[in-house]
């Protein structure tokens, strides 16, 4: 990973507060999905980044602060994802800096994202009001964290997915016990996956232990997320297959991969844990 090199992660960074786009990095999507044995042109699934950033802050014309929360849409085919604390350091850089309007704050953040992203990128930037209205996480399809199972593997292991016996079905799995290990610093990574499909019946409790078995498995959010995508369809084949991931924040920020063979754009809506 010796694209990584150039990025701020793992590293102590000097706080900037004045505009500064050259903070941001990119991180090819490419040398992940090499061990997914991926390729751009056949992907597999399409499907979107979410970010939710909650520290967005600058001055209007007269130097009054505004507080905002802002949502970012990268879409998957994009060359690049943009590493985490380049983007919380970014984002902080607006603090003492003057915009006269929201929208050209909206600008500005798109221009910048999509220059690194590759590709374009959907900003909405929202009050303080504006998100108390957004609607939250509501649970749907079978959570399978209250399962009585035994757990021996905290490694990875795809083999544990299972399918049982029976007519092709259209199921929701989910588990609030999905983490995984960032691979730059191995601090810990928290979420929610969601799976939706339709196909041969997957094992519940296959689906939990696989789900505890990427515990010590490092990747990036979106890694993670097509691993799980690429992992089900090897092992369960399903029709169609859609996978989401809620992460929970970090540095003000949180981060939701979206990959699916069917669906369109999901609803952001945060767990209780974001």
């Amino acid at each position: 990973m010796s694209y990584l090199k150039d990025t701020p992660l793992g590293r102590s960074s000097d706080f900037i507060d004045e505009y500064t786009p050259s903070l941001l990095c990119p991180v090819p999507r490419w040398d992940a999905r090499e061990s997914l044995e991926l390729e751009d042109t056949t992907l597999p699934f399409h499907g979107m980044d979410i970010w939710n950033a909650y520290e967005l802050s600058w001055l209007n014309e007269k130097g009054k602060p505004q507080v905002a929360l802002a949502e970012l849409i990268v879409p998957c085919t994009s060359p690049n994802i943009i590493e985490s604390k380049s983007l919380k350091l970014y984002l902080n850089s607006f603090a003492n800096s003057r915009f006269d309007s929201r929208d050209r704050v909206v600008a500005v953040i798109a221009k910048d994202l999509a220059e690194v992203a590759g590709a374009p990128v959907d900003v909405r930037v929202m009050t303080l009001r504006e998100a108390e209205r957004e609607p939250a996480w509501e649970e749907h399809g079978q959570l399978v964290d209250t399962l009585d199972v035994t757990f021996d593997h905290f490694e990875y292991r795809p083999e544990l997915l299972l399918t049982d016996q029976g007519p092709e079905q259209t199921g929701v799995l989910v588990s609030h016990l999905l983490r995984s290990h960032c691979p730059v610093t191995n601090q810990p990574d928290w979420g929610t996956v969601q799976v939706r499909y339709t196909g041969r019946p997957i094992s519940p409790a296959s689906f939990l232990r696989y789900v505890v078995s990427l515990r010590n498995h490092q990747g990036f959010h979106e890694q993670i997320i097509e691993q799980v995508f690429v992992d089900l369809q090897h092992q369960c084949a399903p029709r169609q297959l859609s996978v989401y991931g809620r992460f929970t924040r970090r540095g003000g920020l949180d981060i939701n991969p979206f990959r699916s063979n069917y669906e369109d754009t999901p609803a952001n809506r945060r767990t209780i844990r974001q």
